[in-house]
């Protein structure tokens, strides 16, 4: 199984001038830690399971870019970006680019959007359910045409692009993966299906997780699909501790207990846990996080 760890907080103490070498720091003790992947989110503000609005919040891709230069081997993507909230030809130069310059570590996530407030906010307009899902369709079917290096026009409803050119490519070969966010069992797995290298499921449990699995498995039957070629991730809250509450009032768990319940998603088939931890900015967090990713490392997961 893999781990990884999503970074969705940034007020520590003294922002915004401890943000940088905090957030360098922890993305230095992942990578030390053997986590496989970090992630952060795409939004401009703060949401609202977090904090208010106002808290602080880095534009992804420049902080995934900053994380490469502080790394040497953990993968890295957002989770996930919003369709909206750039164009599909400069969205892909823009992965492409931090595919390059991390040496083949970057994922493309993606999802139809869903912050109105900050859309509003920031003046990108916002268009309806339907739309969206439109547009996510094309930016898949743009992504895959610019990583196959195809130069042909595209005309898509939404979108028109007379020349997709992409150079440098993507190191990663055949493209950087494609993960697409959200369990909607009508469309978003549906795209996962038919365009996607992963998914990506928020933890409801073992029994609603593989109930998702089950749906993107008829849909990969349903396109010809192998269902075993999608990597099944799983974002989760898992704090490690001794049992007293982390920072945000919830218990931490301990290492076995970690292993535990890591060892339950990969039994219904999960390959990738992502863990959102409320000490990930912690000095020393990261020795637990090690001694978790030397015990589920070996695991296999169920259908693989």
């Amino acid at each position: 199984m893999r781990l990884g760890i999503q970074i969705a907080y940034f007020t520590w103490p003294d922002a915004p001038a401890s943000i940088g070498p905090t957030f360098g720091r922890i993305a230095r003790d992942a990578d030390a830690a053997g986590l496989d992947s970090l992630w952060v989110m795409d939004h401009f503000f703060q949401i609202s399971m977090i904090g208010p609005p106002e808290l602080d919040m880095l534009e992804g891709y420049t902080a995934l870019a900053f994380a490469a230069g502080q790394t040497k081997r953990i993968e890295l993507g957002t989770m996930v970006t919003g369709v909206t909230y750039r164009h599909p030809g400069a969205l892909i130069k823009t992965v492409t680019t931090l595919d390059v310059l991390s040496g083949g570590r970057a994922w493309l996530g993606i999802g139809a959007a869903w912050n109105e407030e900050e859309h509003a906010g920031l003046g990108i307009p916002y268009p309806p359910t339907a739309e969206r899902f439109e547009r996510l369709e094309e930016t898949l079917q743009v992504a895959l045409q610019m990583w196959r290096g195809e130069q042909t026009p595209y005309a898509g409803r939404h979108y028109h692009l007379a020349r997709p050119l992409n150079v440098p490519q993507a190191l990663r070969r055949p493209h950087p993966p494609i993960l697409v966010g959200g369990g909607g069992e009508k469309k978003t797995l549906r795209l996962v299906a038919q365009y996607a290298d992963a998914c990506n499921i928020f933890d409801m449990g073992p029994a609603a997780i593989s109930a998702k699995y089950d749906v993107l498995r008829g849909h990969c039957d349903a396109v010809g699909r192998d269902y075993r070629e999608i990597e099944k991730t799983v974002l989760t809250r898992l704090t490690l501790g001794d049992g007293s509450p982390d920072l945000s009032g919830m218990p931490t768990v301990s290492v076995a207990e970690a292993v535990e319940k890591l060892g339950r998603l990969a039994e219904i088939g999960t390959d990738h846990v992502i863990l959102g931890m409320a000490n990930d900015f912690v000095p020393g967090a990261y020795d637990a996080v090690a001694d978790v990713v030397r015990q589920v490392g070996p695991i296999r997961p169920a259908g693989r």
